[in-house]
């Protein structure tokens, strides 16, 4: 099939395996999810920008990650609902459509590298029309390939285990310089709330880098694709869910404005 004339043809996305009788009550799940995930993160981004006592870097500091993980969760989670509910044959994307989404998928993830990874991919000519995978990535779209794609699993893996090795140890440093502050502070106060941030914060790190790490992985070995599709959804819909919570209410100042709304709000009613 010539490659120009396949880029304006329609894929097929296997998405997840679902019976018919469980098919509303994960479309359901995923509902409450998202809903979760919109709702906390926009209120969030809502009280920094409208509160002035709020309007300093740390607190825009913490607007990124709302903002990264509204994109990166609309991005994957409404297609996924609306396949869920089609056949599993009718579960059709535009080849550009799903470049878009992949692109979008890892701009949630790292942004910078993957133009080069997304180039790599594109070159190649495609004879296949089946997306193994609920949504659209990177390794999805090279799969649609009959060429060797050792380049692209070459690439991929370096990258990944290099950006895994950095974020590991930079969060190791920094729970170590942590760790030696609270021993050498008297401050019983002070070090129950450090232990209390960063033992949230360290519980969504690990979940991201264990799932994204194995979906990486997994991508090699199709006998465990419903695996890796479990733990691509967990890493777009957990940490998102749980980011609001984690830096949104452990920051004092946030956690005091959303109180004092919620009062006023019960107050007024």
């Amino acid at each position: 099939m010539d490659n120009s004339t396949f880029r304006h043809s329609i894929l097929l996305v296997e998405g997840l395996k679902v019976s018919p009788q469980s098919s509303y009550p994960v479309f359901i799940l995923l509902l409450l999810a998202y809903t979760f995930t919109m709702v906390s993160n926009i209120g969030l981004i809502i009280l920094i920008s409208t509160e002035k006592n709020l309007h300093h870097p740390m607190h825009f500091l913490f607007c990124n990650l709302p903002l990264n993980d509204i994109v990166g969760t609309t991005v994957i989670l409404p297609r996924l609902m609306q396949d869920i509910l089609r056949e599993t044959s009718e579960r059709y994307i535009t080849y550009v459509d799903c470049v878009f989404q992949a692109y979008f998928v890892h701009i949630f993830i790292v942004a910078c590298h993957y133009v080069l990874m997304l180039g790599l991919t594109v070159r190649l000519s495609t004879c296949r029309s089946k997306i193994e995978n609920p949504f659209c990535d990177n390794a999805s779209l090279f799969k649609l390939s009959c060429e060797d794609v050792v380049i692209n699993n070459v690439y991929g893996l370096i990258y990944t285990v290099a950006v895994l090795c950095f974020s590991a140890v930079s969060v190791f440093i920094t729970y170590v310089k942590i760790a030696t502050v609270c021993r050498t502070s008297k401050n019983k106060a002070l070090n129950s709330k450090a232990i209390k941030t960063c033992s949230t914060h360290l519980t969504v790190y690990l979940i991201m880098f264990v799932t994204g790490a194995t979906v990486v992985f997994l991508h090699r070995f199709p006998e465990y694709s419903e695996s890796r599709k479990l733990c691509s959804l967990m890493f777009h819909i957990v940490p998102p869910g749980l980011n609001p919570l984690v830096y949104g209410l452990q920051t004092k100042e946030i956690r005091q404005k959303i109180v004092k709304f919620w009062f006023r709000k019960k107050v007024n009613s």
